[in-house]
């Protein structure tokens, strides 16, 4: 078994795996080929990844080459590459003419933000360990650009008061955006569709402002579900008055297989004091303001709105530490001990996480948002 570490285009800095990985990997008789450069940008040097068992290869060499293809982005793969098997985060949901690509050339692809939220699948879990990471900066990257203190801080020259700070969604990536900003020394208010947020918010110091008629979220899985028009009217109202007092907005509300929801709208943008910071990490899905863009930013009413969809990578070396760990215990249930990829479609993780095999769409989770309407019919033959 041969598996090959990809270089990422040129807007991610993170790697599939760094060196103490392919050592892991090395040791269990595993082949580990790195493209030349592949871990620069997250501080790993080619002389690294040949100290702990790899060889170098060029991209040539080692897409012919290798049995498993590793690269968190799909990106600058020729159509004419054929019945290869990648891991990465691909957003098949997103992403449905990439898809039929991949079934007409046959590649067994497994895109492991589909997996399922469940205890089993935690330490393979990208979408959490990434968000925990893009939370943290999302605080920092605020903390930076607001121009006043966070804290209170009491002087000889005067006293300033704590910046007020609303975070828009209390998962992962809210909690430890709430976390950080409570350690800088900020007020902070949380929104979420979940009323078992509440006590997760509360237990880091901040208040939880609760909308009465959220819909029962416990059956989807850890993920936010959609709410009720009248619902959303009543948020929309509570975030307005929130809004007006917030010098900082984090927001984080996204919404599996959908758009991301818009929270926040330029009037309630302009009711918000100059200087004001807006960062949103749900840009990579649309956005959860009226005006955000992915990786702009964006000055309306003299308000600044970030659209930072893919935080996680301005802390590359950690990023890519915690995403490798994940692709290997995700591998270790993939590959066998006589290292031959092994696929049991009655496991859960398996059959959510791969995408196409055999020229076949798999992911039980992709043809049930097809039959609901949530992406475009795929005209293959599905499994």
């Amino acid at each position: 078994m041969t598996i090959g570490i990809l270089k990422e285009p040129l807007f991610e800095s993170r790697v599939s795996l760094l060196a103490p990985e392919v050592a892991a990997l090395a040791k269990s008789g595993i082949l580990v080929w790195v493209e030349s450069g592949a871990g620069l940008r997250a501080f790993c040097t080619d002389k690294e990844y040949t100290d702990n068992g790899a060889v170098i290869k060029s991209r040539t060499e080692l897409i012919d080459g290798a049995d498993i293809l590793l690269s968190i982005h799909y990106n600058e793969i020729s159509l004419s590459i054929k019945n290869k098997a990648f891991i990465g985060v691909y957003a098949p949901l997103y992403n449905p003419v990439q898809v039929e690509n991949w079934i007409e050339q046959g590649h067994s692809v497994f895109s492991l933000d589909m997996l399922p939220r469940t205890t089993r699948a935690q330490s393979m879990d990208v979408l959490s360990s990434q968000a925990n990471i893009a939370g943290y900066k999302a605080a920092v990257l605020a903390a930076s650009l607001y121009p006043h203190y966070l804290p209170m801080m009491m002087t000889a020259a005067g006293s300033c008061a704590p910046a007020k700070i609303l975070v828009l969604g209390a998962g992962v990536a809210g909690l430890q955006a709430v976390a950080t900003s409570r350690r800088l020394g900020g007020v902070v208010e949380v929104f979420d569709t979940r009323a078992a947020a509440k006590e997760e918010v509360l237990s880091l110091g901040a208040k939880f402002v609760e909308v009465e008629g959220i819909a029962d979220a416990s059956k989807a899985g850890g993920y936010a579900v959609d709410q009720s028009e009248e619902f959303k009217e009543r948020q929309k109202l509570k975030i307005a008055e929130s809004i007006k007092k917030a010098d900082i907005v984090i927001t984080t509300a996204q919404i599996f297989g959908k758009k991301a929801p818009v929270l926040v709208t330029t009037d309630m943008i302009a009711t918000m004091r100059a200087g004001s910071v807006i960062i949103d990490l749900a840009a990579s899905t649309g956005g959860n303001t009226e005006v955000t863009k992915d990786n702009e930013t964006i000055i309306c009413n003299n308000v600044s709105i970030i659209g930072a969809g893919n935080l996680a990578a301005s802390v590359p070396s950690d990023a890519s530490k915690l995403y490798g760990k994940n692709v290997l215990n995700f591998l270790k249930l993939l590959v066998n001990k006589e290292g031959v990829m092994d696929l049991n479609f009655a496991d859960d993780i398996i059959s959510s996480t791969c995408i196409t095999n055999g020229g076949k769409v798999i992911s039980h989770i992709i043809t049930k948002n097809q039959n609901h309407g949530n992406i475009p019919e795929l005209h293959s033959e599905q499994h």
